[in-house]
C-alpha cells in the first residue's frame, strides 16, 4: 500500500534541480515523469518552484522580485501573452481557498488581461470547468493562467512556496474535492497551473511527528495568519502576471 503524505507540490515527492538562487528566493524544476506522476497521482510535466520566505514575512521589495522571479519562470514555458484570461479558482467563502479570487480582484483587467471567478459547485450550482470553458470559447485566450490554493506535507511550506506548472491544475484538489482538470487538452488553449500551498492535512503533520493519525484523514490545517498571507500572495502574483506583459 502506498504511503506517502498529501501534497500538491512536485518537489516534495520528487528532487528538484536548482534553477537560480539568491538571498531572496530559490527557483527549482522537477519534471514528473509518465510512471512516477501515475504513482504519485498527479499529472505528468514540468514544475517550477519559487521557494520564498517574503510573502509571509510581508518582505515588500522581497515580494517584488518573487513577482519578477514568478514572471520570469511563466515565460519560461513560452506562452502567447496577447490575450491572457486569469481563473480565479477556489470558494470565497473559505479564506485559504480565496487565493484564486483576491488574485482577479488585484489585478487590472483590460489591455488583453480579463478574468473570471468562476465559484464552486456548492454555492453556483455549476462545475468550475463549465464556466471556463464556455468563457474561453467565447473570448479566446491566447493563454490561460488558472490560480488555485495548494496543500502542502509541511507546514514550513505554508506560504513559503510558489508553484505553476505546465499541467493545468484540477479545481479544488488542495481540499480534495478534485473537479474536471482545466488543461490545454480540455480547454484548446494552453494553461499554466499556478498556485500557493495555504493548507496542510492533519494527518500528514500527525505522521511526520510519529502518531497515530487515524479519523484524521480529511482534517485540514490552515496558519491563523491565512487573511494576510492570501491578500499578500495575491498581489505577488497579479504583479507577476502584469509583469509578463512586459516582457
Amino acid at each position: 500500500m502506498k504511503n506517502f503524505s498529501r501534497t500538491d507540490l512536485a518537489g516534495e515527492l520528487v528532487t528538484p534541480v536548482t534553477l537560480h538562487s539568491d538571498d531572496v528566493c530559490k527557483v527549482s524544476e522537477a519534471v514528473l515523469d509518465e510512471e512516477t506522476a501515475r504513482y504519485y497521482g498527479k499529472s505528468a510535466g514540468r514544475y517550477v518552484t519559487i521557494e520564498t520566505t517574503a510573502i509571509a514575512d510581508g518582505n515588500e521589495d522581497g515580494k517584488r522580485r518573487v513577482a519578477e522571479a514568478l514572471a520570469g519562470s511563466m515565460m519560461s514555458f513560452n506562452p502567447d501573452t496577447e490575450r491572457i484570461l486569469v481563473v480565479g479558482l477556489g470558494n470565497t467563502r473559505m479564506t485559504a481557498d480565496a487565493l484564486g479570487a483576491e488574485t482577479c480582484a488585484a489585478l487590472s483587467a483590460g489591455d488583453g488581461v480579463m478574468c473570471v471567478i468562476p465559484g464552486v459547485p456548492g454555492i453556483t450550482g455549476i462545475e468550475s470547468f463549465d464556466v471556463v470553458k464556455g468563457v474561453c470559447d467565447r473570448v479566446r485566450p491566447t493563454l490561460v493562467i488558472a490560480v488555485d490554493s495548494l496543500a502542502a506535507a509541511s507546514v514550513s511550506r505554508l506560504a513559503t512556496v510558489v508553484q505553476l506548472c505546465d499541467t493545468g491544475i484540477t479545481p479544488g484538489s488542495g481540499v480534495s474535492n478534485h473537479k474536471r482538470k482545466l488543461s490545454e487538452d480540455t480547454l484548446g488553449v494552453r494553461v499554466i497551473g499556478l498556485g500557493i500551498p495555504l493548507v496542510v492535512y492533519a494527518s500528514t503533520i500527525i505522521r511526520e511527528y510519529g502518531g497515530n493519525d487515524e479519523g484524521c484523514e480529511t482534517l485540514i490545517v490552515t496558519p491563523k495568519e491565512v487573511d494576510i498571507y492570501v491578500k499578500d500572495a495575491a498581489d505577488v502574483i497579479a504583479q507577476a502576471i502584469e509583469l509578463m506583459r512586459e516582457l
